[in-house]
């Protein structure tokens, strides 16, 4: 039995009460006493005179899947106080991968998720990726959501047909099982292949079987520019019909030209809401985003999986094709990249070929200039060059914006932070960030009020009631932070900096990290099975 204390802290408890001045004590993995504590012998004594402690942060909306199977630690995350990361998010993830795919969907997501010829790629149920989480002793916390996009991969491949009855209760039944096994929730993302194939009806069915096990169901949903209203009728649908909890992945109104449509955002929630349903959402502290450069690409142009959408990106044909439903939004409903960005918006963050790296940190007004082209050229012959294995940054709305967002009720903190190249600085700073910059510098809101939606409030949101804050019983997932100094440092230039501020991250009452110095070799973490 190992007893910690630490002491003469600043005590936010992650629940939104006033701060106060204490000490916490530790027994093992859980929490033995907040505020005052009790007069006995410790073997770890900490004095945090002068700092703070709150609960670890919980990022609910991350892309560690790969590479939390070949890394101990993901190293950005630990250092800006992440304790627990949600995978299998926007419906691609890691289980199942049906052998005859797997070549493919490394392709399809890597560009998000990452890849790696260090791990099998033959994950055939969750309960296979849980295990092999566990093989490489994490230092952190991970749970899990059931991707859709894997579900339907693995009854009707890369078909974008309407799912029959027999599919359907066939993925009705992977889901189920994924569920049973401990994943936390159902993922979709309804621009990304295969989801986007998918009609509501079908969303409806399988929402109704994480109802029954009251989970999460968690979405990117199908529209977030000019059309977003209508994808919001579509979600207020699938409540209606299913009664499921909704949480939106990071919730935002793509196009700087377009902002103002976040108030009749709210009120599609509010109406969603009024229905008696548990609405929540996340989002990431910055006025730019970050997702895989396939991603641009029209839905028809993924139809039969990656190697389709290469073979279609090599035909000169089919590639004048594509650019001229790129450069002609209005006649499609479709997500559309450049109508939000602009190519001058649009920056190139990962690739893989040694090569290649040249175009990492350029736009593609810059990509156009160095390879002589066409920016959309430029742009498919960099996905066909690396097999679709390209993120990339979007610059989408304004300050204000994300703003409003954040102070709605609904809101927890994420990074949805991809983890390759010269990757978005939200990676490395979100959390620091929201405290050092909206809470302390810009009074966004009180920092009780900022930890919460850190912490507890991403707890309840994604239903871990044994962690996310500060109470006797809860596991002791926890930060020790300097409140007058903490914030974000990376840049876009420069992202892989790690934040200021963040002096101990404590992972199940394991100090995992000090002063900037990560302990590689303590295993803390666990896989967080919701049964």
């Amino acid at each position: 039995m190992l007893k910690t204390l630490i002491k003469n802290v600043k005590i936010f408890d992650g629940t939104k009460i006033p701060a106060y001045f204490g000490g916490l004590a530790i027994k093992d993995d859980v929490i033995l006493a907040v505020g005052e504590v009790p007069d006995v012998e410790y073997d770890v004594v900490i004095d945090g005179e002068g700092l703070a402690i709150c609960p670890g942060f919980i990022d609910t909306h991350s892309h560690s899947d790969v590479m939390v199977l070949t890394e101990k630690v993901i190293r950005p995350k630990i250092l800006q106080g992440i304790t627990t990361e949600v995978l299998g998010q926007d419906g691609l993830g890691m289980a199942p991968i049906p052998a005859q795919y797997s070549d493919d969907w490394r392709r399809n997501i890597g560009g998000l998720n990452g890849d790696s010829d260090q791990i099998s790629w033959k994950y055939s149920t969750i309960d296979d990726y849980f295990s092999a989480i566990e093989a490489n002793s994490p230092c952190s916390n991970f749970a899990c959501l059931a991707p859709h996009g894997n579900i339907r991969l693995a009854v009707m491949g890369f078909s974008d047909q309407i799912a029959s009855e027999n599919q359907i209760r066939q993925m009705e039944e992977i889901l189920e099982r994924q569920l049973q096994e401990g994943a936390i929730g159902l993922s979709t993302g309804l621009i990304y292949i295969p989801c986007v194939f998918s009609k509501t009806e079908e969303l409806v069915r399988l929402c109704r079987i994480v109802k029954k096990y009251n989970k999460v169901f968690v979405v990117h949903q199908r529209f977030q520019n000019e059309y977003i209203l209508d994808s919001m009728d579509e979600l207020k649908y699938i409540v209606e019909e299913s009664g499921v909890h909704l949480h939106i992945s990071h919730l935002q109104v793509d196009g700087k030209d377009i902002a103002n449509m976040r108030h009749d955002l709210y009120r599609k929630i509010e109406e969603i809401e009024a229905l008696g349903a548990d609405v929540t959402a996340d989002q990431y502290p910055y006025t730019v985003a970050s997702t895989m450069m396939g991603a641009m690409m029209p839905a028809w142009a993924h139809v039969g999986g990656t190697h389709c959408l290469l073979k279609r990106l090599a035909d000169r044909d089919i590639r004048e094709k594509i650019k001229e439903h790129l450069r002609h939004p209005e006649a499609h409903k479709e997500e559309n990249t450049i109508q939000i960005a602009g190519y001058e918006g649009i920056c190139i963050s990962s690739v893989n070929k040694p090569e290649n790296q040249q175009y990492v940190g350029k736009n593609l007004i810059e990509l156009s200039e160095m390879t002589k082209q066409d920016p959309l050229d430029a742009a498919m012959d960099l996905l066909l060059d690396e097999e679709n294995k390209v993120g990339m940054i979007v610059n989408y709305t304004t300050e204000e914006c994300i703003m409003d967002h954040m102070i709605r009720n609904e809101i927890n903190l994420c990074t949805d932070g991809l983890l390759g190249g010269r990757p978005h600085p939200r990676v490395y700073g979100a959390f620091p960030r929201f405290l050092g910059r909206y809470s302390r510098e810009k009074g966004l809101m009180p920092m009780e009020e900022a930890i919460y939606k850190m912490t507890k409030k991403a707890a309840e949101a994604m239903n871990f009631d044994d962690r996310g804050s500060l109470e006797i019983g809860k596991k002791a997932d926890i930060v020790i932070f300097d409140p007058e100094t903490i914030i974000d440092v990376g840049t876009f230039e420069n992202p892989r900096q790690h934040p200021k501020g963040i002096k101990r991250v404590i992972v199940n009452g394991k100090t995992v990290a000090s002063d900037g110095i990560v302990f590689e070799n303590i295993a803390a973490g666990q896989v967080i099975r919701l049964k």
